[in-house]
């Protein structure tokens, strides 16, 4: 009982009731409409023929007096589907026709029969009951002509409708019901599935998602516009308590670093220039911190998507082109050469300064790394392929091995050789953020497609065709 409650309840149950009720109706309407026409053309056919019937006996009057009023009336009455005649006197006595028996009244005003009236026919029990229409006339010599027709038939034909509209209203009643049932059960039971599973989200396990049966219902829409919401809640959350167990491990170093200068200058007695000195250094180690939760709060930014307010057009080819130009003098004090492959004319909808940041990490990271090994180069790709815009920077130096380099573009993860380099080990994880802000990815791949002891790296950030 409790789940048929529930299943009445439902939008579906209700709409379908809504619709069968306006639908019952509409029919019914329709069919009393249909039945008052169908009467009334009956009606005014029948009231035609009486009056045409009671010109061929009028005439027979005119020319032969009652007695051949009489001789017409019986001749006629006995034809098959004859009218119905009578010729009474005043008093209302019958005295011709195949009427044997009339309600009374009938005969008692002259014209049409306002309702109509029971009659039996000449030849008939008694227990027969005949309902009729018809005219009455008043003779000159005060007897009374009544000529009318026979409706049974006419209600015949109308209690079939309506025995059709209870029968047709009744399969739409049985039919509704077994529509609410099965619509309305299925609706709830894919309710109930989504309940669970939302029950298991509720209590922490965001990695559940809300069932989906391929039918492209609203159900199923719903369910895959929730479960992307999910992911990236899940995502979200994944990134947060990775930040926090990286500030608790990574940022406790320097912090600690920090506090040691600081505690070692208030205990050393080196004058005024030893406590310049670690004053410097103290200022440096800060700077550092500050930079690192600089880039933490703008990854946190553009995977929040706050910069998508600040879309617009940009010249992709301008901005590499930049980038080159601004990074020439740090490779070539490096000992790095520094080569653009630049395709002109390559625009992209997305936020110049974050594509710019990320395009400056790359640059920055190849310079760092490439120094390494010998003969040190940087190439800078921007091409269209494929549909895609694929900006590439690629670095002969060592590389990064394959099976780490899902690991390298996580906040704050560094490998052991790249621990001696300064940084912070957040701009892979900042260049794939904004990747994914402008709808596209970032791949990391080997340089030199034969293996050797200094493969280098690709860094490629795939973006949407652009223009």
């Amino acid at each position: 009982m409790i789940r048929l409650r529930a299943m009445l309840s439902t939008t579906a149950v209700r709409l379908s009731a809504l619709y069968l009720g306006l639908f019952a109706l509409c029919a019914i309407v329709l069919v009393f409409y249909v039945t008052a026409i169908s009467e009334g053309m009956q009606r005014d056919r029948t009231q035609t023929a009486i009056a045409s019937e009671l010109r061929i006996v009028a005439g027979a009057y005119r020319g032969g007096g009652v007695a051949g009023l009489v001789r017409v009336i019986e001749r006629r009455s006995r034809q098959p589907g004859a009218n119905l005649y009578a010729i009474a006197v005043p008093t209302g006595e019958l005295i011709a026709g195949n009427i044997a028996a009339l309600q009374p009244g009938v005969l008692d005003a002259e014209g049409w029969s306002a309702e109509p009236f029971h009659y039996q026919r000449i030849g008939e029990s008694a227990n027969e009951n005949h309902r009729a229409l018809a005219q009455v006339v008043f003779l000159p010599n005060g007897m009374r002509l009544m000529v009318g027709r026979d409706i049974g038939e006419r209600e015949q034909v109308r209690g079939l409708v309506r025995q059709a509209l209870v029968m047709a209203l009744a399969i739409m009643f049985a039919g509704a019901l077994a529509i609410w049932f099965f619509v309305g059960r299925r609706a709830l039971k894919r309710i109930d599935h989504m309940s669970a599973a939302s029950e298991k989200i509720l209590a922490g396990d965001l990695s559940q998602r809300l069932p989906v049966n391929g039918s492209g219902d609203e159900f199923d829409r719903l369910s895959l516009s929730l479960n992307t919401m999910l992911g990236r809640i899940e995502r979200l959350n994944e990134g947060l308590r990775q930040v926090s167990d990286n500030i608790a491990h990574d940022l406790k170093t320097p912090l600690t670093r920090l506090r040691n200068r600081a505690e070692a200058a208030l205990a050393a007695d080196g004058g005024p220039e030893s406590h310049q000195q670690a004053l410097e250094q103290m200022i440096a180690d800060s700077d550092q911190l500050i930079r690192t939760f600089n880039a933490l709060l703008m990854i946190s930014r553009v995977e929040a998507g706050s910069s998508t307010a600040q879309m617009s057009d940009v010249d992709l080819s301008g901005l590499a082109q930049d980038a080159v130009e601004l990074y020439e003098p740090v490779a070539e004090e490096q000992g790095v050469k520094l080569t653009a492959r630049i395709a002109p004319g390559i625009s992209i909808r997305g936020n110049r300064e974050l594509l710019s940041q990320a395009l400056s990490n790359l640059i920055d990271n190849a310079i760092k790394y490439a120094g390494d090994g010998p003969d040190p180069e940087i190439i800078i790709t921007l091409a269209r392929q494929a549909g895609e815009l694929r900006l590439a920077v690629a670095d002969n130096g060592r590389g990064i091995p394959a099976a780490r380099r899902e690991d390298v573009v996580q906040r704050f993860v560094r490998l052991d050789e790249s621990r001696s380099k300064p940084g912070t080990g957040l701009g892979l994880s900042l260049v794939q953020a904004v990747a994914a802000l402008h709808g596209g990815r970032l791949t990391l791949d080997d340089a030199v497609s034969e293996a050797g002891d200094n493969p280098g790296l690709a860094a490629i950030m795939v973006l949407p065709g652009g223009s």
